[in-house]
């Protein structure tokens, strides 16, 4: 199933602890958000890539995205003071298409079949999602005591990305814009407009580089799916 991805990435590097958009930040000698966008780059199913930068990083994003040889890029929003707001900016821009992702560019280890599998979900239902299944116990708490343990059987780690209906997406950004309403992730737009939104099993390595423990775990990845090249 063919789609056009949508890329924020438009965000600061503070709880990363750094001085800069830490999308900027190296993995091996490479800007940790060139990773995910060689991701679509080589699948044959995405046919444009749109990002939303900061306007004072637009041309040396530009610059990484030449260097790198990223043709997929077919344009560049401003983005906003909400990732909300810098997706509406791309969906603004972007010509009418049947499927539409938005995904974290933060998040450079997403795999190609999970990708796949929301596009062709979307497609069908409206609206599909990445995630996992929780491992661990969840206990709900108050003032540091335990109110209830949560069973865990019924709850997922939403990820991106998050694949939608192009009609149905840009219809919940307008509505969620129009009420001054402010989600947490695009399906939660979705949801508002009481749409069901179907969640497709990703895996644990499609991690968001959020923090300096990130890249600590980002290098390992790479490291190993490098040593499982050369075998």
């Amino acid at each position: 199933m063919k789609y056009t991805v949508v890329l924020p990435a438009a965000g600061s590097g503070k709880r990363m602890k750094a001085d800069k958009n830490k999308l900027l930040l190296e993995l091996f000698d490479k800007p940790i958000f060139i990773y995910t966008l060689e991701v679509f780059q080589r699948d044959l199913n995405c046919e444009a890539i749109w990002l939303a930068v900061k306007e004072e990083e637009r041309e040396l994003m530009e610059d990484f995205v030449k260097e790198y040889g990223i043709t997929k890029v077919a344009g560049f929003a401003v983005g906003g003071a909400e990732r909300q707001d810098s997706v509406r900016a791309c969906l603004e821009m972007i010509p009418e298409c049947d499927v539409v992702l938005v995904h974290d560019a933060a998040r450079p280890f997403i795999d190609a079949k999970v990708i796949s599998r929301l596009a062709e979900e979307a497609s069908e239902s409206g609206a599909a999602i990445a995630g996992v299944r929780v491992k661990d116990t969840i206990k709900k708490a108050e003032s540091g005591f335990i109110t209830e343990t949560v069973e865990r059987e019924k709850l997922w780690i939403i990820q991106t990305p998050q694949a939608f209906r192009y009609a149905l997406i840009k219809e919940a950004a307008a509505e969620a814009f129009e009420a001054g309403f402010l989600g947490t992730d695009e399906a939660m737009l979705v949801e508002r407009l009481g749409h069901p939104v179907k969640i497709v099993e990703s895996n644990y390595e499609n991690v968001k580089m959020t923090t300096p423990d990130d890249l600590i775990y980002g290098k390992a990845i790479l490291e190993s799916r490098r040593q499982e090249e050369q075998q």
